[in-house]
């Protein structure tokens, strides 16, 4: 009775790219196949590595469209297979995006609501009389100061532009990225620090660079011995 051995198959590393039909752009989620029943996926990047036996053939399915069987022996460059599918991917035109700038947008915000903020409670004027020598008082600023309910709008939208205004300054200048450089918070601690020891607009518009740098670096100090911030730092000046 004659012994048989059965011989090992050799194993092959199969990896690669897959492209869209331009070749131009890999694409993901693209099934890779083997005739012993193996199989993966490409990745975000398009690639994909599978191990298989030189018996072995191996196709690709996108959508549920196969392609042909390419037989393991067959291929050239096992290590750098890369193939294109018959298939488009649409491209959207290039967006550029500018990042904000503080200066342009109040500047522009004070172009769009020049007539709210240049508005002042109207007030009784003496003027030059329009019927002959003497002084008068002036009739369209008797007019204005009776209308109690537009002149009260329009101070208070003016009161909600000042606030808008100085709090997108607050914002420009105590901004994570510095907080985060001077302090190295992160994650919920950056955020409760953000809140916590939000300066006012007083000291924000007043501060040097020097100054207000340092007002984070004793804050975090106080934040991270559990000490409340000093108010004089979060005092507001808007009055009116």
């Amino acid at each position: 009775m004659g012994i048989q051995y059965a011989q090992a198959q050799q194993v092959y590393t199969i990896k690669g790219t897959v492209y869209d039909s331009s070749r131009l752009y890999p694409l993901p989620s693209v099934s890779v196949l083997s005739s012993s029943g193996k199989g993966t996926s490409t990745n975000t990047n398009g690639h994909y590595e599978i191990n298989v036996s030189e018996n072995d053939s191996i196709w690709f399915s996108y959508l549920n469209k196969p392609t042909v069987k390419f037989p393991v022996l067959q291929i050239k460059n096992p290590l750098q297979f890369d193939i294109s599918l018959q298939i488009n991917v649409p491209v959207l035109k290039e967006v550029k995006i500018k990042p904000p700038d503080y200066r342009l947008d109040s500047i522009r915000n004070r172009e769009d609501y020049a007539k709210i903020f240049d508005f002042q409670k109207p007030k009784l004027k003496v003027g030059q009389s329009n019927f002959g020598a003497g002084v008068g008082f002036d009739l369209d600023e008797i007019i204005n100061m009776f209308r109690f309910k537009q002149n009260k709008s329009t101070l208070s939208f003016q009161k909600r532009l000042l606030q808008q205004e100085q709090d997108k300054f607050i914002d420009h200048k105590f901004n994570k990225g510095l907080v985060r450089r001077l302090t190295q918070l992160s994650g919920n601690e950056l955020d409760s620090f953000m809140v916590a020891f939000r300066p006012g607009y007083l000291f924000t518009s007043v501060a040097s660079e020097y100054d207000f740098q340092k007002y984070i670096i004793d804050s975090f100090k106080r934040f991270k011995n559990g000490l409340p911030p000093l108010e004089a730092w979060k005092a507001d000046d808007l009055n009116f």
